[in-house]
């Protein structure tokens, strides 16, 4: 009986789980069951699955502590996905369990939603795909609980959720408008009320009004109870406050994070000390409890992931102080401390090279500034500027150099016979003690291998032995001693190195007693020396012997003046180049002025004189400006330097002799390809601005003239000489660039064929001394050339050298038809009275490829070209 009643049981539960299973009744049954799978099945696993993915973008997203952060945190990425694709497997199964709740669980009877958990599911599909940065599909998720559920107990989160996808969506004054309404018109409490301030502060700052969103920030803060969004809400208000220059208020705001302490990230913690410190005025607080303070910040042991900022902060402080040598170890601590802060590492590289700059060490500073570069994102503005101050360092580097090295040279010179004996003398021993150091260190560094390899090779021998008393084969090991072996000779690199320094220090020497005696010295072909001979004089390399650097100094006095020539050319650039780039006018006033102290030749002193002028002006030394300004009047009257002085205006209005007009004079003659007159020109405009940071920019003109009119050859041997002279300008990079990758390629003088070719021209030659009206042969061409419809004709006149003239007709598509148009130029046309209405052009053509003609011009070998036809 009982068995009876359970089965009858069990099928009437069957039927009650079936009858509620349906979404098309509005029964009370049939609703809850349905909310409560919907709620404590689906639901619960895909707002797991949203919470692990909001985790993963937390852990991904690295905070930018340098500048202004963003409210909330997730970056956003420019990653293009095709439709059904995601970046996050999380939020695609938030979106599955969403989509599923909808589907199965769904109850729309009559227009209506029965079920009390769907508008969940659709808050949830719309967070997922906004965290997945698909924000059209997640407004279209969130507008569909604003349309269908008005009523949810969920509509003011839906709201907020809604503005925060539209600032995704750049509509910041929409959603600013929309969180206005909604705080105005609802009571909103507690996170509520903090995520729709946070978003409305976060527009706020989207659309640059940042002194609203700092109240807003306040609000979110206060009712938030997410301890991390507080301290980040904090952080940003004060970060505000920063640019706003109220370091009180910003103060404030750290000290609020501070006392949260271990309750958040420590990230958030350190930056607020260090920030708080930065705002500090050193007037109202002592330095000594200070510096007790950021030291307390290094050895606290919780804050070693954060070494690289502590550092820094503190080699600023003594960088601020003057001590440079204390902030000099500093940085290079915190460089050494960081694990992936690129911008800090820039800043370390950037501020030390500048340390260095102003100290005149350009050599390390210019390593330096290649290091920020590498630190940099390529190409950005920063790195551009880094890029510029570097690529100007090479030039003081190349100048410096060439200043130090011929001054060391003049000075030297300058000084008797013996005390440049005993100069060298010391230097030659100093070298020498340094060569037998350098020896000692490698025999102590092979006394140590040695010790290190004999405990191995004992053990090898005692295996050896027992191997041999019990009849087993050695293993390849012992017969191989150079495997895994340390020992010095084992090691082809050392003993080669060995070897290299051997012969460099002692010459190739006898194995012989006595080996260091310089009669034991021997070279590689000739081993005559007596063997009896025994001197006690030890053999001497060319390093250590005084007369090697005498015999090196300039004897000529051509030599001497030409060193002379380029220290004052050094200085003179390196005084424009502190005053135009550095803007380090001190520095350019000392190298002027120890210039024009050295008489430097004429072309210098002009030019050196009116920079120095202008130094003297800029550092407000008047009256050596009035000085200087006499002097070139009265010493240089017919110069444009004493015209600038005398009518300044003419300067600013880029007067007709300004060299910058007259270059563009010449261009335009260029342009017009009258090469002989450029060419002239620009050697008489380089003589007269001698000196001067333009004169590359004519030099390069006058190469492009010449190679136009004399071809190659000429082109190339100008162009080796700009890179050879100007290394350092941007002409002489520029030089350098050609000579590297377009010279190659203009090398090449083999013709093409003409099937390779589908573009063809027809040339007319002109002698330039005969006195043809090539004009008028144009004029008769161009008429001719205009009657052709049925291709695009066009003439041009070009020069070929500086004795002939090309007139070309341009765009003919085979050889043949280059030829055929000619031939038909050369017929006659009569009317029906026999009146010639077309006379022939009966001119000698030569049809040619376009390849084939730029090669003729190139290399001004015509005749060659005429020779394979």
């Amino acid at each position: 009986m009982k068995t009876v009643y359970k089965v009858i049981l069990s099928l009437f539960g069957v039927l009650v789980l079936m009858q509620s299973c349906s979404r098309k009744k509005d029964k009370f049954i049939n609703r809850n069951f349905h909310a409560l799978s919907t709620e404590y099945n689906i639901l619960y696993n895909g707002n797991i699955a949203l919470q692990r993915g909001i985790e993963s973008v937390n852990n991904e997203f690295t905070e930018d502590f340098w500048n202004l952060l963003p409210v909330e945190r997730m970056e956003v990425k420019e990653d293009i996905f095709l439709p059904g694709q995601t970046k996050n497997a999380d939020f695609e199964r938030a979106e599955e369990k969403a989509i599923k709740a909808v589907q199965k669980h769904g109850m729309n009877i009559d227009g209506k939603e029965k079920n009390p958990q769907i508008d969940e599911a659709y808050l949830l599909l719309g967070q997922a795909r906004y965290f997945d940065q698909r924000f059209v599909p997640a407004m279209a998720a969130f507008n569909n609980i604003l349309n269908k559920y008005p009523t949810s107990d969920k509509i003011n989160q839906v709201k907020i959720w809604r503005e925060k996808t539209s600032m995704r969506l750049d509509n910041n004054r929409g959603a600013i408008d929309k969180l206005k309404r909604l705080l105005e018109e609802e009571e909103l409490e507690d996170q509520d009320l903090a995520d729709a301030t946070a978003a409305l502060a976060q527009a706020y700052i989207n659309i640059k009004a940042k002194d609203s969103a700092i109240t807003q920030l306040g609000i979110a803060a206060a009712h938030t109870k997410i301890k991390r969004e507080k301290a980040r809400y904090h952080y940003i208000k004060a970060q505000l406050y920063n640019e706003f220059g109220k370091k009180d208020s910003a103060n404030l705001e750290f000290d609020a994070i501070i006392k949260m302490h271990r309750q958040i990230p420590r990230s958030f913690y350190i930056n607020a000390h260090i920030e708080k410190s930065n705002n500090y005025d050193f007037s109202n607080i002592d330095r000594v409890e200070f510096e007790e303070y950021l030291v307390d910040l290094e050895e606290n042991r919780e804050n070693r992931p954060y070494l690289d900022k502590i550092f820094y902060r503190i080699a600023e402080y003594y960088r601020e102080k003057g001590s440079d040598s204390i902030s000099e170890v500093y940085y290079n601590k915190s460089l050494r401390k960081i694990r992936s802060d690129k911008y800090l590492k820039a800043l370390d590289y950037e501020t030390l090279g500048n340390m260095y700059f102003d100290n005149n060490s350009y050599k390390t500073a210019g390593a330096y500034y290649d290091s920020t570069m590498t630190a940099m994102e390529f190409n950005s503005k920063p790195y551009r500027v880094i890029k510029r101050k570097r690529e100007n360092l090479d030039d003081v580097i190349y100048y410096e150099g060439i200043a130090q090295t011929n001054d060391s040279i003049l000075h030297i010179l300058s000084l008797p016979k013996d005390e440049q004996l005993a100069l060298y003398t010391a230097h030659a021993e100093a070298q020498r003690l340094k060569a037998l150091e350098e020896l000692k260190k490698q025999e102590e560094a092979l006394e140590r291998r040695e010790n290190a390899a004999a405990p191995k090779a004992a053990s090898n021998n005692r295996l050896a032995t027992q191997a041999k008393l019990v009849g087993a084969r050695q293993p390849m090991s012992l017969n191989s001693p150079q495997q895994n072996s340390s020992f010095y000779f084992y090691n082809s690199t050392t003993v080669a190195y060995g070897k290299n320094e051997f012969l460099k220090l002692w010459g190739e020497r006898k194995l012989q007693d006595n080996w260091r005696r310089n009669t034991q010295r021997s070279d590689y072909k000739n081993e005559s020396v007596a063997s009896n001979e025994e001197e006690e004089k030890t053999v001497e390399d060319v390093r250590f012997m005084p007369e090697t650097y005498l015999n090196s100094l300039p004897k000529e006095q051509k030599d001497i003046d030409s060193i002379i020539k380029a220290r004052n050319y050094a200085y003179y650039q390196l005084g424009v180049i502190y005053k135009e780039k550095f803007k380090e006018l001190e520095l350019a006033e000392d190298k002027l002025e120890s210039l024009l102290a050295k008489e430097p030749e004429d072309r210098l002193i002009l030019p050196s004189k009116y920079n120095l002028y202008q130094v003297y002006l800029a550092l407000g030394r008047h009256q050596k400006a009035a000085a200087m300004k006499t002097a070139i009047i009265e010493g240089y009257p017919e110069s444009r330097y004493a015209e600038i002085l005398l009518n300044p205006n003419s300067e600013l209005s880029k007067d007709e002799n300004s060299p910058e007009v007259i270059y563009a004079n010449l261009y335009k003659q260029f342009e017009e390809e009258a090469y002989v007159e450029v060419i002239e020109g620009t050697e008489a405009q380089i003589k007269r601005f001698e000196g001067e940071a333009i004169v590359p920019k004519f030099e390069i003109l006058k190469a492009s003239a010449e190679g136009r009119l004399y071809g190659f050859e000429a082109y190339k041997k100008a162009i080796n000489a700009i890179a050879l002279n100007y290394s350092n300008t941007e002409e002489g990079q520029k030089a350098k660039e050609i000579i590297a990758k377009a010279l190659p390629v203009l090398a090449k003088k083999k013709f093409v064929a003409d099937d390779a070719a589908d573009k063809f021209n027809v040339i007319y030659q002109f002698e330039n001394n005969v006195g043809e009206d090539v004009e008028a042969f144009i004029k008769r061409l161009e008429e001719e050339v205009a009657k052709i419809t049925y291709f695009n004709l066009t003439v041009s006149k070009d020069v070929y050298d500086a004795d002939t003239t090309f007139v070309v007709v341009h765009g003919l598509k085979s050889y043949q038809g280059a030829s055929g148009f000619a031939e038909l130029l050369q017929s006659e046309e009569k009317d029906q009275r026999g009146r010639v209405v077309k006379p022939k052009i009966t001119r000698p053509y030569i049809a040619i490829s376009s390849p084939n003609y730029a090669i003729v011009q190139r290399h001004k070998n015509l005749n060659a070209y005429l020779k394979i036809q």
